[in-house]
């Protein structure tokens, strides 16, 4: 339970139940703020770096902007960053001389038994996790200017096991929930309070090893385990419905034995609230439904194509630098 619930559950005893119930909202609206806030910040880093760069991952950062802010500010139960804010150099491939290689895991704090392991799948969404970081004051502001891809730097734009905020190797697309289910397990074994938190991409369910380690969970009985998934309906190619066939995909995650839940993944009181819904001895899977374009408009000229984008000439380019300089003169997500 994170100082902020504690300290709602201590009021809610002691105050008469009117009291305690408007400072409840008076938390909930603080920290609502501190979410949009973030969230904003992390699509105007997103945006100013693919200007900057002429390509990003823009429409990850449109769908899971609130889902990564609410984590960071509410829902996770994470130590204080135990990583430097500047992020190291690579140290090298793990080997037999070096079999404990340093991860990007200790931006998100010390791995103590009662706090919670937050996994990241999705590498290509980094910059976005990037943005968070630096949003919620674990990584410095010039990561992704005096940092990203540079010679023998951890912040590249495909994740890895060592770049910040990452703990697992995350490719292929599926192979971190299966670690993560491992993680669980072992906690669950050992009694660790914690909870094992994964957040996922909606294509990533077109990857016959995610079902796998949702069977793995079930029969493991892993309730430790709470996956979230930023279901923008989108992959490389296009819209998912056009490549794959994913839905229902409640039906078929209930069917594999997990405690769903379905929520609009830009309502992060909705996020929140569902992350906190556990069942015993099932795993949670919250569908967090986005748009691919929320919060930058012009994105959707471009669709279905939204997974990478590459400016195609130099008006549609203005149109993106209007909307950035608008929102750093009015100080958006500041």
């Amino acid at each position: 339970m994170s100082q902020g619930k504690r300290r709602s559950a201590k009021l809610s005893r002691s105050q008469p139940p009117r009291a305690a119930s408007r400072r409840r909202q008076a938390s909930a609206s603080g920290w609502g703020r501190d979410v949009a806030r973030v969230a904003a910040g992390i699509r105007r880093r997103v945006l100013r770096f693919t200007l900057r760069n002429n390509g990003g991952y823009l429409s990850q950062a449109c769908s899971s902007a609130e889902i990564l802010a609410t984590l960071y500010v509410r829902s996770l139960n994470l130590g204080k960053s135990t990583a430097p804010v500047v992020p190291p150099p690579f140290a090298g491939v793990p080997g037999s001389a070096a079999s404990r290689m340093p991860t990007g895991a200790s931006y998100n704090g010390p791995a103590r038994p009662d706090l919670d392991r937050f996994i990241f799948s999705p590498a290509h969404y980094a910059l976005v996790l990037y943005s968070t970081l630096i949003e919620v004051g674990r990584l410095t502001p010039t990561a992704l200017d005096e940092h990203f891809n540079v010679d023998g730097s951890t912040v590249e734009l495909i994740g890895a096991e060592h770049s910040p905020g990452h703990e697992v190797t995350c490719g292929s697309l599926a192979q971190t929930v299966s670690q993560a289910a491992g993680i669980a397990l072992a906690r669950k074994l050992k009694r660790e309070t914690g909870r094992v938190i994964v957040f996922m991409s909606d294509g990533e369910f077109e990857e016959g090893q995610t079902w796998e380690a949702l069977a793995v969970m079930a029969q493991h009985r892993l309730d430790n385990l709470a996956v979230v998934i930023d279901a923008n309906g989108q992959q490389c190619d296009g819209k998912l419905s056009t490549v794959g066939h994913l839905e229902p995909l409640l039906g078929r995650l209930v069917a594999f034995g997990a405690n769903v839940l379905e929520v609009d993944g830009h309502d992060p009181k909705a996020l929140d609230r569902a992350m906190a819904r556990r069942k015993k001895a099932s795993p949670t899977v919250v569908i967090a439904r986005t748009d691919p374009c929320r919060g930058i408009e012009p994105m959707r000229a471009r669709a279905p194509h939204l997974h990478y984008v590459r400016f195609a000439h130099e008006k549609e380019r203005a149109v993106f630098e209007r909307l950035l300089a608008t929102w750093e003169q009015i100080g958006e997500g500041k």
